[in-house]
């Protein structure tokens, strides 16, 4: 048994404990129930939460070709088969009409609880409290979500503190550097932020020369790190908000002859530790991040929201670990 699964385990004996000390107010308000239940099922928004099983899933992703979210899918399976629950899996393919219609099926299918990493945290929020209002607990994971009962994620803006304070201390403390920023959702956003404090209160002498979006991706990464670099030849770093972007980055750099460049980015992914294995790659640092202990805390989490057990905090944060070149044998992985 992983330390992890051995921990999450400690978590549910403890929220069982904490649920069973209400059996017996959850017993008289069954009874009172049952006199009505002639009346059959009530108004869409009973979903069932009714008793608190979850008893059916529905996991929404950005982009499952990202390797980071394919390791959550891969986990949820997993506890999924574990915990005995049906899972319905859907791809939003960095798409917010397309999330807005899966929550709209996961309404009609009456699942149970619905843990969603949004492709936009402000737009998805009128799909995410037609869900509420249907009965669904909704528990956003990696990036928070407008409404969302709960959220799951990582401490983003200390991953961006990580990720620049590495980067800066790498080129010696000054400079300039580009920054390759991401989609509308609440990580990206926050690992920019905590870049850009750490530069602007400890490292004054780096400036950002460039800074533009992309779509999390390798291949917008490559993009637009091919444009700023043509615009910007000589920059000491670049900081990316994810490893795919930083793979992309790293990529642009080798076509373009460019040599001496310093390129961070956050995730621990398997890919960017092969690279830095490799030998041949300008990436030196990545905040690792616990993919699969995140959406898993995200389900415990539905399932007490499901009991009628908040979360002593909405917003559950997880600390990143740093990985860098020197270390880089030393660090397990995803």
């Amino acid at each position: 048994m992983t330390d992890r699964r051995r921990r999450l385990e400690e978590e549910i004996e403890v929220k069982i404990a904490r649920t069973m000390l209400g059996v017996s107010g959850v017993l008289a308000l069954a009874a009172g129930l049952a006199a009505c239940s002639e009346e059959g099922p009530s108004e869409a928004g009973d979903g069932d939460a009714q008793g608190g099983n979850v008893e059916s899933v529905g996991l929404m992703l950005q982009d499952i070709s990202n390797p980071f979210f394919a390791s959550m899918q891969n986990t949820m399976e997993e506890l999924a088969e574990q915990e005995g629950f049906s899972l319905n899996v859907q791809d939003g393919r960095q798409d917010l009409a397309e999330q807005n219609s899966q929550i709209d099926a996961f309404i009609q299918q009456e699942v149970d609880l619905i843990i969603i990493n949004a492709v936009d945290s402000d737009g998805i929020g009128s799909a995410i409290e037609r869900a509420k209002e249907a009965g669904i607990p909704v528990v956003a994971v990696d990036v928070d979500a407008e409404g969302a009962d709960a959220a799951v994620t990582t401490d983003n803006v200390e991953a961006g503190r990580m990720a620049c304070t590495a980067l800066a201390e790498r080129i010696g403390g000054s400079g300039e550097i580009l920054i390759l920023e991401g989609t509308p959702t609440t990580a990206p956003r926050e690992r920019v932020e905590g870049c850009e404090e750490v530069l602007g209160n400890d490292f004054p002498e780096i400036e950002v020369v460039g800074k533009q979006a992309t779509t999390n991706d390798r291949a917008t990464g490559l993009e637009v790190a091919t444009d700023l670099l043509t615009a910007n030849p000589d920059v000491d770093g670049i900081f990316a908000l994810n490893d795919p972007v930083a793979l992309g980055a790293d990529l642009a750099l080798q076509q373009a002859n460019i040599d001496g460049v310093v390129i961070v980015g956050v995730d621990g992914s398997p890919e960017a530790v092969e690279a830095m294995n490799s030998g041949n790659t300008a990436l030196w640092a990545t905040p690792a991040q616990d993919p699969g202990g995140m959406v898993e805390q995200a389900y415990y989490v539905g399932v007490g929201l499901a009991q009628g057990e908040a979360p002593e905090s909405r917003l559950t944060l997880l600390d990143p670990s740093l990985v860098t070149l020197d270390d880089v044998s030393e660090y397990g992985g995803w």
